[in-house]
C-alpha cells in the first residue's frame, strides 16, 4: 500500500498524491471543512468574539463613534434582538441569507473594542490584543486608510479576517491588498470617476485646480484620482500641496492659493481636517472671489454627513462623493435608518452604514461556509453578489476583494430642512461607470496572495 500525503486547499477540496499518481479530488461540505482544518481562535464555547477597532480619539473620532454604534446594533440583530434591520432585506445571489437571529453558526456574538487613535501603530497594537488575548476571529473598523492597511497586514500575518471599515485609499485593495482583507467602502478612483462628469457640467472644462492633500496613503491616491479624472475633462492641475494629518491650522496652506491663479480648490482632507481647512478657506474669502473671470469654487471629493455637520453652512453648494446616504429610499436603507434611529435618535452616517454591512456580510459568509475558518470566509465572500444593503446590486470582486456598487455624488444642501439634512444626493452613479480592470495602473504593485488560517 503506497503512502499518500493529503492536504485540503482553501476551497475545501481534499487532494492527495501517491506513487501511483493523483487521487481524485473530493469536495467537502462546510462541516467537514471545519473539522478538517485547524485555524486560529476557533471558538470552543457557546459564543464567538469579534473585534471592533475604531478611532475613539483623534481627528477621525466622530466617524469612529458612529462606527461603534453600528457594530453594536449589528450584534444585537445577529443575536435576535431588535427588529433585525438589514437582515430582513439582504439577499444574496440565489436567495436569502443564512442569518436567522440565532447568532452565527448557533453561537452568540460577543465583541471587544479598541481605540486606533487614528494612528497605525496604536491600531495594530489594539488589534493584536484582540486577536491574542480576546481570541477574536475577525477584526473590523477604522476610519483611516493608513490604519486599515496596517491592520489588514497584521490580520493577514496572524490568520484572521479583516473586514475594513471606512478606508478610501486605492491602495487598500490595490498594492496593499491581502487575501484575508475585504473592503465594502468605495475608493478614490471611484470618487473621481463619479465626480468628474458632474463637475464638468457644473463648472465647465476650462478650470484650474489647486490641491491641498492629507499627507498619507488616502490623500495621495485621492489627489491622483481626482487630478486624473478632472484633467480628462479639460481641467488643469496647477499645484499639489501635502498637509499633515491633524494640522488644525491650515492658513499657511490656504494663503498661497490666492496667488496661484487657480479658480478651484480641491480639499483632499477628511474628518476634522476637512472641517478646519474648509472653514478657514471660506473665512479667507475664497468663495467670494472671482479668478480668471470665474467664480472661485471649492470641491471636497470625499464627504460624510458628520464632516458636513461640523463645517456647517460652509458646505452649502460644495460637491463631493459619498458611499451611502441616509436619505436613500431603497428598502435596505430604510430598514437600517429606522433601526439605527430607534436605537440612537438620529440617522446613521456612511461610516456606520459600511461597518454594519461588513458585520452582516462576515456573519453570512460564516453561515455559508459552515465555519469561522478564515479560508472558508474568503471563499464565501469572493465573487459574492448581494443586494438589499443600501447601494443596489453589489459584487465583492474575487480579484482584489473590492466591492463594486453605485456611488453617490452629493453637494451641501442650500436649503436644509433639518440639522441632519446637510447633504443632498444630486446623482447616483451606476456601478458600471466606476468599475475598473483589476490591472488598472492605480491598483497594481501588490499581490492578493493566499488566505492564512493562522494555524
Amino acid at each position: 500500500m503506497s503512502l499518500i500525503k493529503t492536504n485540503i486547499d482553501r476551497r475545501g477540496v481534499l487532494k492527495g498524491t501517491a506513487a501511483a499518481g493523483l487521487a481524485a479530488p473530493m469536495f467537502m461540505n462546510g462541516k467537514a471543512w471545519a473539522d478538517a482544518h485547524a485555524y486560529l481562535n476557533a471558538p470552543t464555547g457557546k459564543s464567538v468574539t469579534l473585534g471592533f477597532n475604531v478611532p475613539q480619539t483623534g481627528p477621525y473620532a466622530d466617524e469612529g463613534a458612529d462606527e461603534l454604534r453600528a457594530y453594536k446594533l449589528a450584534v444585537k440583530h445577529l443575536n435576535g434582538e431588535g427588529d433585525g434591520g438589514m437582515m430582513n432585506t439582504m439577499t444574496v445571489k440565489g436567495g436569502k441569507t443564512g442569518l436567522t437571529g440565532n447568532g452565527v453558526l448557533g453561537k452568540k456574538v460577543e465583541y471587544v473594542t479598541g481605540d486606533t487613535q487614528t494612528k497605525s501603530d496604536a491600531a495594530r497594537s489594539s488589534a493584536k490584543k484582540m486577536i491574542e488575548a480576546d481570541k477574536a476571529v475577525m477584526i473590523t473598523g477604522g476610519s483611516s486608510s493608513g490604519v486599515a492597511i496596517a491592520v489588514q497586514s497584521l490580520c493577514q500575518e496572524a490568520g484572521v479576517i479583516f473586514m475594513a471599515g471606512l478606508t478610501h485609499s486605492n491602495d487598500t485593495t490595490g498594492k496593499d491588498k491581502r487575501a484575508n482583507g475585504f473592503r465594502h467602502f468605495f475608493n478614490a478612483y471611484m470618487s473621481g470617476a463619479a465626480l468628474a462628469p458632474v463637475l464638468e457640467k457644473a463648472y465647465g472644462k476650462d478650470r484650474k485646480a489647486y490641491h491641498l492633500t492629507a499627507d498619507y496613503t488616502w490623500g495621495w491616491t485621492q489627489e491622483a484620482s481626482i487630478a486624473a479624472s478632472t484633467e480628462a475633462v479639460g481641467w488643469e492641475t496647477m499645484k499639489k500641496v501635502k498637509t499633515p494629518v491633524g494640522a488644525g491650522d491650515f492658513s499657511q496652506y490656504i494663503t498661497p492659493v490666492l496667488e496661484s491663479g487657480a479658480d478651484v480648490l480641491v480639499l483632499n482632507h477628511y474628518g476634522n481636517d476637512m472641517v478646519n481647512s474648509l472653514t478657514q478657506a471660506v473665512k479667507f474669502g475664497l468663495r467670494d472671489k472671482q479668478v480668471n473671470g470665474k467664480d472661485f469654487t471649492i470641491v471636497v471629493p470625499l464627504y460624510s454627513r458628520l464632516m458636513a455637520a461640523g463645517a456647517g453652512e460652509n458646505v452649502k453648494g460644495i460637491f463631493g462623493s459619498t458611499n451611502w446616504h441616509w436619505s436613500l429610499t431603497d428598502e435596505g436603507s430604510k430598514a437600517f435608518v429606522k433601526s439605527f434611529g430607534q436605537e440612537y435618535g438620529f440617522p446613521p452616517s456612511q461610516a456606520a452604514h459600511t461597518c454594519y454591512v461588513q458585520t452582516l456580510l462576515y456573519a453570512n459568509a460564516a453561515e455559508t461556509a459552515g465555519t469561522f475558518n478564515p479560508c472558508g470566509i474568503v471563499e464565501a465572500l469572493e465573487g459574492l453578489e448581494f443586494d438589499g444593503m443600501g447601494n443596489g446590486p453589489t459584487l465583492y470582486r474575487a480579484d482584489d476583494h473590492q466591492c463594486f456598487k453605485d456611488v453617490l455624488v452629493v453637494k451641501g444642501n442650500e436649503n436644509p430642512t433639518s440639522k441632519f439634512d446637510i447633504l443632498e444626493v444630486v446623482e447616483v452613479t451606476p456601478a458600471e461607470q466606476v468599475t475598473y480592470a483589476p490591472d488598472h495602473p492605480m491598483f497594481t504593485g501588490g499581490e492578493l496572495g493566499e488566505c492564512n488560517a493562522g494555524a
